[in-house]
């Protein structure tokens, strides 16, 4: 029996395990990338290692989320992770040059490489064809200092295309439909393979799009081909050499198939507040548009940003629109100023911002009261864009563009004739924004330099043998990393400083969540179905931690924020029996008795509500080693016990 890309691309990098799905399996990392947000945690843990220089092949840290400075927060930020990965080993990706997974895929990305991120959009880079996945910054931390990478073995997707998109029809769409067809749960625990004739048709950029949001479908990652399609970007690119062929094999198996028709597929749109929520644009009609955003790490590409500015040239943006577009990197913007397209979209009435995240992460342009916005980007979670009430839809950058100048969700496919779009035979190369970091012999005398906003790590101590706690706090389905640590302008820039991010922790869902942990010292949280899906923020395991959270037990879980509760050392479980979810009230006297000797042994766990009388059982299905980092206390204790 053949094996798959992902098959392939695991087992060339397998330490530890074998490839039976569900099992652990340990893979050696080949490169690694962090973001501004994440970044200061991960290089603060990496500093905790001891580890004096990263052991991967390559490591980028990028400046692209916290790039709005209304304070000293971010510049510090950004000094710490310039000067700390300038001693380390790490290169560093300069504010300005552009967000991670555009740059990442531009100038760094190899085919057949294994790559995480401490951004949960870290598979953008399976558009190339590696295997690439998103982590918690622990996690990367780890990689960087040699460390092998643990995931469950996944079951493999097929997603086969056939046919060519119609004009108008973007790769936006096809990943929208893989998403109404999978929902935002439907991908976890597998990889996503894309596969078939229909494949050959999309280029680099369409295929990063599709494999950077497979993020919403909550699986492991999402891989193409590398063919003569991806032979021909690297070349663009002045990186041919870094191209090999990975094609599945003849005779392999997989687990699930879905046939998608790429001439059947029409403009669509994810509905507010969820990605899967998806409509074809007909079906939801001529709603009024208040705002248009184009860019973000799915769709700020060359091809993206050029197929936007034929649709501008020579007209104007509706009087009641506000557009702002963001090219992903400072290739992008710079190939557009020299092509004169940068010029079409300005004469339109566009907005130009910087080469970075921007309002996909709520750093700036919120839309107005009860706004509708349309944008090119991978979330649409509640309250996401800084506007509570505002209803955000994601779509194509073709139905983005087309909605900016009619002033309502138009189908571009009115507009007549679609633009026709090519990469360049080369990209403009330019790597000055990239600092390389010291060499070994120049590392000692680098200073790091922190600010007063950059807190430690919050401390961690072994598993007690029994807890006794509240249910702090109780909630439903679907709650997202947004809802637990809050991203936007206001929170970001504390992200290196755990003790004041904790006082935003769950304030969507519970306004005095923070102060009741403050006033009891430690607590449960009772959680319904895909708890903690959306971003790698590693956060919303961290500041739980610091307010004493011991253990959050839900009806399922998504995959990153699983494993990122098990590295700060806090117990996921899941109800043997989902009814007792509805048992549990709010306040309740919980009690995890013998907890230490049940894990340690691969005993039965129990949950004692203590103030109705009851008794629930619990599942786990923690590894050897998920079980002895939750009794060190978390993976940064396991782990130097492991160096002891």
């Amino acid at each position: 029996m053949g094996y798959t890309i992902g098959q392939k691309l695991i087992k060339s990098h397998l330490v530890s395990g074998d490839m039976t799905v569900g099992s652990e399996v340990g893979i050696r990392i080949d490169q690694t990338l962090t973001q501004d947000a994440t970044g200061t945690m991960a290089y603060l843990e990496f500093e905790a290692m001891g580890v004096p220089r990263v052991k991967t092949e390559l490591s980028v840290a990028y400046i692209d989320h916290n790039t709005l400075q209304t304070g000293f927060e971010n510049a510090d930020d950004h000094r710490f992770i310039q000067t700390v990965t300038k001693k380390h080993g790490i290169r560093f990706s300069r504010p300005g040059n552009g967000i991670c997974h555009q740059v990442h895929l531009e100038r760094f990305g190899i085919p057949g490489k294994t790559l995480i991120g401490s951004d949960s959009h870290t598979p953008t880079g399976g558009g190339i064809g590696m295997l690439a996945i998103g982590a918690g910054g622990l996690d990367v931390a780890v990689a960087m200092g040699g460390g092998t990478y643990y995931i469950t073995m996944p079951k493999m997707v097929k997603v086969n295309l056939t046919g060519k998109l119609s004009p108008w029809v973007a790769a936006k769409d096809i990943i929208l439909e893989v998403l109404r067809i999978m929902s935002v749960k439907g991908g976890v625990g597998k990889i996503i393979e894309y596969a078939g004739e229909g494949v050959k048709t999309l280029s680099v950029p369409e295929r990063a799009t599709i494999t950077n949001m497979g993020a919403e479908l909550g699986a492991t990652t999402s891989v193409f081909p590398s063919d003569e399609v991806t032979l021909q970007f690297l070349k663009a690119q002045g990186r041919e050499k870094d191209w090999v062929e990975l094609l599945p094999d003849a005779d392999a198996v997989y687990d699930e198939v879905i046939d998608i028709d790429l001439s059947k597929l029409a403009p669509m749109a994810a509905m507010p507040h969820m990605p899967d929520n998806v409509k074809s644009v007909t079906e939801i009609g001529e709603i009024k548009v208040d705002q248009v955003c184009i860019g973000s790490c799915t769709n700020s590409s060359l091809m993206d940003m050029m197929k936007v500015a034929a649709i501008l040239k020579g007209k104007t943006v509706a009087p009641t629109v506000s557009l702002s577009i963001a090219p992903g990197s400072m290739q992008v913007l710079n190939m557009l100023a020299k092509n004169g397209a940068l010029s079409d979209m300005i004469a339109a009435g566009a907005r130009i911002l910087e080469s970075a995240c921007g309002p996909c992460i709520g750093m700036g342009q919120s839309p107005n009261s009860k706004g509708v916005s349309l944008r090119t980007f991978n979330r649409n979670f509640e309250g996401r864009s800084g506007t509570a009430d505002a209803g955000i839809y994601l779509v194509s950058p073709e139905v983005a563009a087309a909605s900016a100048l009619t002033g309502v969700l138009t189908d571009p496919r009115k507009l007549g004739e679609a633009p026709v779009i090519t990469l360049p035979e080369k990209f403009e190369i330019n790597d000055s924004m990239v600092i390389l970091p010291a060499t070994p012999e120049e590392a000692d005398s680098v200073e790091v330099l922190r600010g007063p906003n950059i807190k430690p790590f919050p401390t961690t101590t072994a598993l007690a043998d029994e807890i006794t706690a509240k249910a702090i706090l109780k909630v439903g389905d679907n709650i997202t990393t947004d809802h637990i640590m809050p991203a936007g302008a206001k929170i970001l820039p504390y992200r290196s400083n755990i003790p004041h991010l904790s006082q935003f922790c769950f304030k969507q869902c519970d306004p005095d969540f923070a102060k009741n942990c403050q006033a009891e010292g430690k607590g449960f949280i009772i959680g319904g179905a895909n708890y903690g899906q959306g971003s790698s923020r590693e956060h919303a395991a961290l500041v739980p931690l610091y307010l004493g959270i011991k253990a959050v037990i839900t009806k399922s879980f998504a995959r990153i924020h699983c494993a990122n509760l098990i590295n700060a050392g806090i117990m996921p479980f899941t109800f043997a029996n989902e009814s007792d979810y509805d048992k549990i009230s709010q306040g309740d006297e919980l009690c995890l008795p013998d907890i230490r000797n049940r894990l340690e042994n691969g005993k039965e766990v129990v949950l004692k509500n203590l103030t109705k009388n009851e008794e629930y059982k619990l599942s786990y299905d923690f590894s050897e080693r998920q079980r002895d980092m939750l009794l060190a206390g978390g993976l940064l204790n396991y782990t130097r016990e492991q160096q002891a």
